[in-house]
C-alpha cells in the first residue's frame, strides 16, 4: 500500500447495520497497515462541504465511504475533482453500485478490497446538475423508493413491504418522449431507466451490455410489467423481448414526461419530474474495486 492517510466517511443512519463494528474493523486493518485513519460521519447539513473541506486541510490519499448508494453519491459530489481513490464498504438500504462492483458480502474481504490497490475509472452522469453513479428511472421504481422512503421499515424488507401497495397504486403507463443525437421517440412505460451501471442493487440486470467506462449511458423502457421478462433480467438473460423492453445508447439526451413522473437518482427520491437532460461528465471518479473487476473491465 502505497499511501498512510485515510478519510473515512460514514452514514450512520444508513440501512439496519451496525456501523461501529465496520468502523472497528477498518481501524483494525488500517493500525496493522500502519496507515492513519480520520473519521467523517454525515449529518444530512452541508456534507459535501464539509468533506471538501477535511480534503483541503489533510493530505488524504485514499477515502473510503460507509452507506449505501444514497452515501456514495454525496461523497462523489464532494471528490470528484480531487482525484482520490474511493473505497466502499456497502452498508446501505440498497447497495446498487457494490453490486455491480461484484463487492462480496464478507465485511473482510470489503475492508481488505477498499484498502486496495485496484482502481477503476468510472464515468459520471449528470442529470439536471445532480450526479449519478449508476442508475436513475422514472416510474415504478420510483415510487417504490418514495414509499420506502415514507415508511418505518428499513433494509430489503422495507422494500418487500411496500412492493405491492407500490403496484396497487401506481398509474402506469407513463408517457416519454425521449431525445437523443436531435432525433425524437414517442414511447410510454411503467419504467424508464437511465443506466450507467447494469445492475439494481437486489441483482435485477437491466443493462446487461453496458460499461461503466465507455462514455455512454442507456436509456431502457419497460413499457409493460411482463412477468416472464422481469424473470429473464434477474437471471443476467440479454435475449429479452423487444415488444417489452427497448433501449437507447447516447452520450447526451433529454427526457421530457407528459405529465410529472415519479424520478429517483441512485436510490434517492427526487420527487416528480416532467424533465431531465442527461450528459456524460468530464470527471471521471476513481473506485477501488475487487482485482477480478478490472481485468473484467479491461476484457470487455
Amino acid at each position: 500500500m502505497n499511501f498512510n492517510q485515510v478519510l473515512l466517511i460514514v452514514n450512520p443512519i444508513s440501512g439496519d447495520l451496525d456501523k461501529k463494528q465496520i468502523i472497528q474493523k477498518a481501524r483494525d486493518f488500517a493500525k496493522t497497515n500502519q496507515i492513519t485513519i480520520h473519521l467523517f460521519a454525515t449529518t444530512g447539513e452541508e456534507d459535501v462541504k464539509k468533506i471538501q473541506d477535511r480534503l483541503d486541510s489533510l493530505k488524504i490519499e485514499r477515502i473510503i465511504a460507509i452507506g449505501g448508494d444514497g452515501t456514495i453519491n454525496l461523497v462523489a459530489k464532494a471528490i470528484k475533482s480531487y482525484g482520490i481513490p474511493l473505497g466502499i464498504i456497502p452498508a446501505g438500504s440498497a447497495n446498487g453500485l457494490a453490486t455491480n462492483f461484484g463487492i462480496p458480502e464478507s465485511l473482510e474481504e470489503q475492508v481488505k478490497i477498499a484498502f486496495g490497490d485496484t482502481i477503476f475509472e468510472m464515468d459520471l452522469l449528470n442529470i439536471n446538475d445532480d450526479i449519478c453513479l449508476h442508475l436513475s428511472d422514472f416510474g415504478i421504481n420510483a415510487e417504490l423508493i418514495q414509499n420506502y422512503e415514507e415508511s418505518r421499515f428499513r433494509g430489503k424488507f422495507g422494500y418487500l413491504l411496500q412492493s405491492l401497495p407500490t403496484l396497487l397504486k401506481s398509474e402506469y403507463p407513463f408517457e416519454f418522449e425521449v431525445e437523443t443525437n436531435f432525433k425524437k421517440h414517442q414511447t410510454s412505460g411503467a419504467l424508464l431507466a437511465i443506466a450507467n451501471a447494469n445492475k439494481y442493487g437486489t441483482g435485477a440486470n437491466i443493462n446487461p451490455n453496458g460499461k461503466m467506462n465507455d462514455g455512454k449511458f442507456e436509456i431502457i423502457i419497460y413499457r409493460k410489467l411482463d412477468l416472464a421478462e422481469i424473470i429473464k433480467t434477474i437471471r443476467n438473460e440479454t435475449d429479452v423481448n423487444s415488444d417489452v423492453v427497448e433501449t437507447f445508447q447516447a452520450k447526451e439526451a433529454k427526457i421530457t414526461c407528459k405529465t410529472p413522473v415519479a424520478f429517483q437518482i441512485d436510490g434517492e427520491f427526487k420527487g416528480e419530474s416532467s424533465e431531465v437532460i442527461i450528459i456524460i461528465m468530464n470527471e471521471k471518479l476513481k473506485v477501488v474495486v475487487p482485482a477480478e473487476f478490472n481485468s473484467q473491465a479491461l476484457q470487455a
